[in-house]
């Protein structure tokens, strides 16, 4: 039969390749463990020997674990031939992989790309505490923005005061009376306030140096090469440092002072007597007055506007870093480290390729020998009656045979004229006897 030496050949193969399968599983089983036990080492706290001995052993558990569970499945699946048990062996291996899984492969992703994910969240964190410190500036200089408004004011009322002094713009008459008076008061309060203001100017900048200088060093730590664990020390005690500068630069904010200043301008305006020497110039000055008085109002009511905008901007919220093991970095940051997480998981799962090449190969086999189901199943006694019987055939069969080979030729050709020989007319009488009646 032709199919016969296909199975013979596929079944040698499967012998020849016997031990290497297990010299391969012996060797994912030791590199799983290996990994298993870089990764764990990072997870125990305590002496050194004692992390030592607790990581060998976990290691250990984990590569006896890998691989007797996949020389069970190399030997048990391919010889299974019902659907219902192949698909009860199928399940079964779908849970011990989700178990080895959750004992092994994120501790292999953890030992593969642990500190590159521990980079990664240094470098997540630094850039929001770079957005805070932005932020933070931002608001701080928003409250500068209210200086022009306080200065121009200030200037105005200066100015109008030199005028009522010199030429007497505002009541027709020149000199220093009550109107130079509450003018040169009103540009006095604006100064104070513009002085304010910009003396946090140099505060807000010299804040905001200092968190840029906290954001290099932290820049630094990240993308320095070296041991991980100094370098995430670094940036928590950095990070704190930043933390102090960003809350610092929100208490620098004055738009709440300007707004409180602003508000008593209006609330505290004080009008002196009119002194003019006539009722006709204190009546003037009375106007004057209660002109500046509406003029200061809308002055106040404007800087109070604006500081309320730059106080509805949402402060900057304070942000703490929280350093992560290896592990649980791999974890939070894994859609970065998927090649990472792929080789991991391969390391423990590739046996699941020699399981199905096994079982496809034991299912050709079956399929080529299936013409001889009866002869796998006969005795020993019924090969036996078979062969002797086999040889009572033949006996039977080369006897007429043999008494043909010893008998005269009967066939003796008849007289050219047409009689018939003496030979062949016994045989015709022979014939003719045996005929039945």
């Amino acid at each position: 039969m032709p199919l016969k030496p296909t199975a013979h050949r596929l079944q040698e193969t499967v012998r020849g390749v016997e031990t290497m399968s297990r010299f391969a599983l012996a060797v994912l089983a030791l590199a799983s463990g290996v990994y298993t036990y870089l990764g764990v080492r990072g997870l125990l706290d305590g002496s050194a020997s004692f992390v030592f001995f607790a990581a060998i052993i976990y290691s250990a558990a984990v590569s006896v674990a890998i691989y007797a569970f996949w020389t069970y499945m190399m030997r048990f699946v391919p010889l299974v031939t019902s659907m219902a048990q192949r698909v009860g062996l199928f399940v079964t291996m779908a849970i011990g992989c989700a178990m080895i899984i959750a004992m092994s492969s994120w501790l292999n992703a953890a030992a593969l790309a642990g500190s590159a994910a521990l980079e990664q969240h240094m470098a997540v964190t630094l850039q929001g505490y770079a957005e805070d410190l932005d932020k933070a500036h931002a608001n701080a200089l928003a409250s500068q923005s209210l200086l022009p408004d306080v200065q121009r004011a200030a200037e105005r009322f200066a100015g109008l005061a030199q005028d009522e002094r010199e030429s007497g713009a505002l009541t027709g008459t020149q000199g220093s009376g009550s109107v130079v008076q509450l003018l040169t008061q009103m540009s006095t309060q604006m100064n104070q306030l513009g002085t304010t203001i910009s003396g946090a100017r140099g505060e807000v900048a010299s804040l905001f140096a200092q968190g840029s200088d906290r954001l290099a060093t932290m820049r630094e730590l990240v993308s320095t090469p070296g041991t991980i664990e100094p370098r995430t020390d670094g940036f928590q005690a950095e990070a704190v440092q930043l933390s102090a500068v960003i809350a610092a630069l929100q208490q620098t904010d004055v738009a709440a002072s300007v707004k409180r200043a602003s508000a008593d301008l209006a609330a505290g305006f004080i009008a002196p007597v009119a002194d003019g020497r006539s009722a006709d110039l204190a009546s003037r000055q009375d106007q004057v007055m209660e002109t500046v008085r509406a003029s200061v109002a809308a002055q106040s009511a404007a800087l109070s506007a604006a500081a309320d905008e730059i106080l509805a901007t949402p402060s900057v919220e304070p942000r703490r870093y929280v350093p992560l093991s290896t592990a649980e970095a791999v974890i939070r940051y894994w859609g970065d480290f998927i090649p990472s997480w792929a080789g991991a998981i391969s390391i423990d799962l590739l046996p699941v390729v020699l399981v199905l090449v096994l079982m496809i190969v034991h299912d050709a086999m079956r399929r080529e020998t299936e013409h001889l189901a009866e002869a796998e199943t006969i005795t020993a006694a019924e090969m036996l009656r078979a062969v002797a019987l086999y040889r009572r055939m033949e006996a039977a069969a080369a006897a007429p045979l043999e008494n043909a080979a010893d008998e005269p030729s009967l066939a003796t050709p008849a007289a050219e004229d047409g009689t018939v020989t003496p030979i062949e007319a016994a045989q015709r009488k022979r014939g003719e006897g045996a005929r039945p009646a």
